[in-house]
């Protein structure tokens, strides 16, 4: 074959178009993007209205909020809404704002997460790797149980902290709610386990290593993006939980949520709406800082076989 016979003209077409090939691009402006991004700019104008709502009213004053232009700016910014509402805004008899009942959502939530999590975490790890008698209806069980609602369980467990002696104390809904985090967790950590190569967990056990070894040392670490999806998952769901909190905890152990609750719903004095959206962002704080700090890791437990069967 003779080389020189190649020239550009091999790209023509039948009617001898020399031109560039395939579809042509599309508008930037077309129908479906005008739809998609339409659609978007909505939904996040709908949640992050009432969010603007709620900063702008907690920086103003209470003259310039009775002038009932809810949407406008604050005209002079103050910040003493936040600090009433964190030190001195009252609930029922106590006008100690959410300091106290932060500090209380904190110790409630740093051993009920660690605690669920722990456990959680090597009863997936059993259930995806060591499969024992009964293992499948231990595990359809925990299924069941992440089911079961809350509101069916109020009593019962309401009778045995009382027999237990931990009625009322953070003690005792630390255990309800690393108890009802369990089946749930339970069943990430076992999905994440179960999508992972098997070949590590049988080269593991042939280098002799055991339960433990292997849990520990390769397991472990490359189960981050799982932890911290159980993490936020847990953080969300125990730090606004107020259920719980009025149920299983007395005025002097109230949670944040139960102290927001109280600070909102006060029938004593001026009702001080600056006050209560800066209690309320306040409150909501964690939670967003948990999100924007994890964001990407969540996302990468979720796809990394979180919600895998």
């Amino acid at each position: 074959m003779n080389i020189a016979t190649k020239s550009p003209t091999i790209a023509a077409d039948a009617d001898g178009d020399t031109g560039p090939r395939g579809p042509k691009p599309k508008r930037t402006l077309s129908r479906r993007n005008i739809i998609v991004y339409g659609t978007l700019l909505v939904a996040a104008i709908y949640y992050l209205l009432p969010l603007y709502v709620m900063i702008v009213t907690s920086l103003k004053g209470m003259p310039e909020i009775r002038l009932g232009n809810i949407f406008s700016p604050p005209l002079e910014i103050t910040f003493e809404p936040w600090i009433k509402a964190w030190s001195s805004a009252c609930t029922g008899l106590n006008c100690d704002g959410l300091s106290r009942g932060f500090w209380n959502s904190v110790r409630i939530t740093v051993p009920s997460v660690v605690l669920s999590i722990a456990i959680a975490s090597v009863n997936g790890y059993a259930l995806a790797n060591w499969r024992f008698k009964g293992s499948e209806f231990f595990f359809t069980i925990l299924i069941v149980g992440a089911f079961i609602p809350y509101q069916v369980m109020l009593y019962p467990i309401v009778i045995i902290l009382r027999e237990i002696g931990l009625y009322g104390s953070l003690s005792g809904l630390v255990i309800v709610h690393s108890i009802f985090g369990m089946p749930i967790l339970t069943l990430l950590f076992r999905n994440y386990f179960t999508s992972m190569p098997e070949e590590l967990f049988k080269a593991a056990r042939v280098d002799g290593a055991g339960f433990w070894g292997i849990y520990l040392r390769i397991m472990l670490p490359m189960s981050l993006p799982i932890f911290v999806v159980a993490v936020i998952i847990q953080i969300t769901g125990i730090w606004n939980d107020f259920l719980f909190g009025v149920v299983y905890t007395r005025p002097e152990t109230y949670p944040m949520t139960v102290q927001l609750n109280n600070i909102v719903n006060s029938v004593q004095g001026v009702k001080e709406y600056n006050v209560n959206m800066a209690a309320t962002l306040i409150t909501g704080l964690v939670p967003l800082i948990v999100y924007f700090v994890s964001g990407k890791l969540f996302v990468r437990g979720i796809a990394a076989g979180a919600v895998k069967g």
